[in-house]
């Protein structure tokens, strides 16, 4: 495969690592059914979005075979309704030389590496959803697992923290998410499908309002 690689480094809502992206085809539309699901449930509670100053927050993604996975493109949180050009697939990382290998329309999302650190490390995990909310965050951060404060989204440390977080919370067996305490807003839950993850985030903003 030929890949045209990037290797800017932005904020958020934007490409952090380095990127080998291949502009391939659009999925099919079956394919994106569930998680063009799961994301206009998001995108309709505003825990994927945009700011005033025009900036997306929130990702979603589900797992395609193996460690493959489809996923939000890169600066898409503002859209109200994602079409089939805006979702990429995720087939590899590297991060060690923070790199990640994508194909499709569109660049994947910023959040790339620390979806699919999930992915690997919890083979029963086929949904992950990426919010913002700050009430929300504030009312979990350091109550349920939580990433360590010095460590910023969408870096090699952030994958590696999540690993570690896999391995001694109860964030794998039992809650199915988890904050980042240096990166305000975020919350990120996981399921068995899309389904799953998407009510776990619902509960949890039911709980808090």
């Amino acid at each position: 495969m030929n890949y045209f690689q990037n290797t800017d480094t932005m904020e958020e809502g934007y490409i952090k690592f380095h990127c080998n992206w291949k502009k391939g085809r659009t999925l099919s539309a079956s394919t994106l059914e569930s998680i063009g699901w799961g994301r206009q449930q998001m995108y309709d509670r505003r825990l994927i979005g945009a700011y005033n100053n025009g900036i997306g927050y929130g990702n979603i993604s589900e797992r395609l075979s193996g460690d493959k996975f489809v996923i939000s493109g890169s600066a898409t949180g503002g859209l109200k309704k994602l079409e089939a050009t805006h979702y990429s697939v995720v087939e590899k990382i590297d991060i060690e030389n923070n790199r990640v290998w994508c194909n499709g329309p569109i660049k994947a999302s910023s959040e790339s590496m620390s979806h699919a650190v999930i992915y690997q490390n919890c083979p029963e995990v086929n949904a992950i959803v990426h919010i913002h909310d700050l009430e929300l965050w504030k009312s979990m951060v350091h109550k349920i697992p939580t990433t360590h404060a010095s460590i910023t989204y969408g870096t090699p440390e952030m994958a590696n923290e999540i690993i570690r977080l896999l391995k001694e919370t109860n964030a794998r067996q039992h809650t199915g998410y988890f904050t980042m305490a240096g990166h305000e807003e975020g919350l990120i839950a996981f399921g068995n499908n899309m389904e799953h993850a998407i009510n776990r985030i619902i509960c949890l903003v039911d709980c808090l309002f």
